[in-house]
């Protein structure tokens, strides 16, 4: 146990405290062992060895008391959280990671060896090892209040590795146990509440927050007096169990082109698990032994290593952005202006109303582009009140909050206005112009461009300091990231009051330097020029559009040109194009493409995505194809070398930020830790430059 302890030595222990209850209706004592970390809610419990050893201690005084029943519960709103992962940077060989494993399945398979029966009182956030605790113990009750339930591994580059992979589809179905650990982990680490565990089979019981403990123990009572039998599914081990593997399999490949090993693994020991029957312990015995093989595996992978540097860049460096001035600083919002009504704008509306709570208006060249824009947004309202999420009340308070004016008079009383007009210099300055006249000096001007110059922008104003690039990611709704881009004049006021604002929108904000296409819009342009440089040489399209998939991106080159519209991407072109001219160059073929109005390079028809042959016919191709190997390299040398240009020009304050900023503005994989640690991993950054982006250990082994 020292070695593995050793690697662990900062250690967060939880600990357990084993404590004799008296329930009535059972006789003898109900053994109640409560995971307790010592600290708030804030600090969730976690498993590491020395947690795990205690919990194994708790569980000895349980068994050694005689009970009746053995319950394990956790602290206020936690159950637990899963692994403590802040020791796997120190795990250096594949011994101390079958340590780690074989521990976890000893200590926690104990609950559903158990002759006593055992239950899960699940009171609070439970993910990872802590949903895997629940799924050893015979019974499971779920707090109506659990906020968040879980198996996250596979989007860490992990596998749930005590007990999750082999327990899950016999506990609840194979296509659940798919949902659970493979689906909602790739769609953004998605969790679920206490409700959608019951309908998938993980509850037995969801009973009241209130007084949970007591309910529980009292559901208790009534299954062992045998009053209660909760239902347990039939297992389809044949036709249902291929058809689960095969969607699992899918998703697998649809979001990370089997480049994610977590994932992989994952999908492997749910196939296996279908020999598991949980009356044998035979049978538990190897699928447990085969998570140990997979967890060693992993956690001497650089994927994963990756993929918790990434994690802790989503849950700490985005909460505390590099650069952000004193919040103190910041000014209150009481009021939001929004020039334009389209849908960007009318999304952005949206987003305020809902979040700040503060009277939002709108404005548009004419009286019918209004109208839209408000009715946009109340349809949107009407839409989370029919869903349950907002009472009729609260929807009626938000849509009376959100109105139109043609005269900009009316943004007199707000203190932070925002324009979504066209993507054109002249006009963004006509409409900053014209507001000035308006608005209060201390009103924050934001632009949501997304690639022109805030300086400029700025230049011919009363007032350029108040002026802050707040550049959103569309679907508004859904992407995380907002790039804060500060102009050469721009207070520090201003920006305190776009982060503090971009904190209150709940979205994580990243500063950017005033450099044409920011971060992700130039990166990602770069990105796709290459590839379509490529196609403009030759390639055949579907060879470059598919060489890049180990990048990390969510989606192809060519499905990203479709759905961002190929005029928008060459008009970010040509900005970047204009600043930057030796790196980025026309594409005859996007030009044409734009010319001729077609909406993207694919079709799609009875034999899947082709390319349109129109489009095949307008593109002109030279005669200098290459191999999709070649694609890659390009693209990989394109990324390392404008990251370092990037750094060297100071646009953020370090390599992380640009990860940050590909995870949550596109979806980047997390098991490349967004893309410089894929870059070291591969030699890309020092063929290149010279040297590497992150230190040795910061996300590889």
């Amino acid at each position: 146990m020292s070695d593995i302890a050793t690697a662990f030595a900062d250690e967060v222990v939880t600990n357990a405290y084993t404590k004799l209850v008296s329930v009535p209706g059972i006789e003898g004592p109900v053994a109640l062992v409560t995971l307790d970390n010592g600290l708030d809610h804030t600090k969730p419990n976690s498993f590491g060895p020395k947690g795990l050893l205690a919990f194994d201690a708790a569980l000895d005084a349980a068994f050694a008391a005689n009970p009746a029943a053995i319950a394990v519960t956790g602290k206020p709103f936690i159950f637990a959280a899963g692994a403590d992962l802040k020791g796997v940077p120190a795990i250096t060989s594949r011994e101390q990671g079958l340590e780690l494993g074989r521990l976890g399945h000893k200590v926690f398979r104990r609950l559903r060896d158990s002759s006593v029966p055992t239950f899960a009182f699940v009171n609070g956030l439970a993910l990872g090892g802590g949903l895997e605790v629940g799924l050893h113990c015979h019974y499971r009750t779920y707090a109506d209040n659990v906020p968040a339930l879980g198996l996250p591994e596979a989007m860490l580059g992990l596998v749930p590795g005590w007990g999750g992979t082999q327990l899950l589809p016999n506990v609840v179905g194979p296509s659940n146990a798919v949902t659970i650990a493979v689906e909602n982990p790739l769609n953004n680490g998605k969790v679920i509440g206490a409700a959608q565990a019951a309908k998938l089979g993980l509850a037995d019981a969801v009973l009241g927050s209130a007084d949970f403990l007591e309910q529980s123990l009292a559901w208790a009572a009534k299954v062992l007096a045998g009053d209660i039998v909760p239902a347990r599914p039939e297992i389809d081990r044949g036709a249902g169990w291929d058809e689960a593997i095969a969607r699992a399999k899918a998703i697998v490949a649809g979001k990370t082109k089997n480049n994610a090993p977590g994932a992989v693994r994952t999908v492997a020991l749910l196939d296996a698990a279908r020999t598991v029957d949980l009356s044998d312990p035979a049978t538990l015995d190897a699928g447990f032994a085969a998570e140990d093989e997979a967890l060693a595996d992993l956690l001497m992978s650089d994927e994963l290593r990756a993929g918790l540097y990434a994690f802790d860049l989503v849950n700490k460096r985005a909460k505390r952005p590099a650069g952000a001035p004193d919040k103190a600083l910041a000014r209150k919002v009481t009021g939001v202006g929004i020039v334009g009504a389209g849908l960007m704008a009318s999304q952005l509306a949206m987003l305020f109303v809902k979040q700040l709570k503060v009277p939002v208006i709108l404005t548009d060249i004419d009286q019918d582009r209004i109208d839209k824009g408000v009715g946009y947004v109340h349809a949107e309202i009407d839409k989370l009140q029919g869903k349950g999420r907002l009472s009729p009340d609260a929807a009626n308070r938000l849509k009376a909050l959100v109105t139109g004016s043609l005269d900009k008079a009316a943004f007199a009383k707000t203190d932070f206005v925002i324009e979504a007009v066209f993507e054109n210099m002249d006009v963004k300055k006509k409409v900053f112009a014209e507001l000035e006249e308006h608005i209060a000096p201390e009103t924050v001007l934001a632009t949501n461009t997304s690639s022109l110059s805030i300086t400029e922008m700025a230049a011919d104003l009363k007032h350029p300091e108040r002026v802050v690039g707040f550049h959103f990611f569309n679907p508004v709704a859904v992407l995380p990231l907002l790039e804060i881009i500060k102009g050469e004049k721009t207070d520090d006021a201003t920006l305190a009051t776009a982060f503090a604002t971009a904190k209150s929108l709940r979205k994580s904000a990243v500063l950017c330097g005033d450099k044409a296409g920011f971060v992700f819009n130039r990166l990602v342009t770069r990105t796709l020029g290459e590839v379509m440089a490529a196609v403009d040489e030759g390639t055949p399209f579907d060879v470059a559009d598919n060489a890049i998939a180990e990048l990390g991106m969510p989606m192809s080159p060519f499905t990203l040109l479709a759905l961002v519209g190929p005029a928008v991407a060459l008009h970010t072109g040509e900005t970047l194009q204009a600043s930057y001219p030796d790196r980025f160059a026309s594409s005859p073929g996007l030009e044409a493409l734009v010319e001729a109005r077609k909406p993207g390079v694919w079709t799609y028809g009875p034999e899947g995505q082709v390319v349109d042959p129109e489009v095949a016919a307008l593109w002109p191709q030279g005669d200098k194809p290459s191999t999709a190997d070649e694609v890659l390299e390009r693209t990989r040398r394109a990324f390392a070398e404008e990251i370092r240009i990037m750094l060297d020009e100071g646009v953020v304050a370090a390599a992380e930020d640009i990860d940050l900023c590909l995870i949550l503005g596109g979806g980047f994989g997390f098991w490349n830790g967004g893309i410089t640690p894929y870059l070291d991993r591969t030699g890309t950054s020092e063929a290149v430059n010279g040297t590497r982006f992150l230190a040795p250990g910061v996300a590889s082994v």
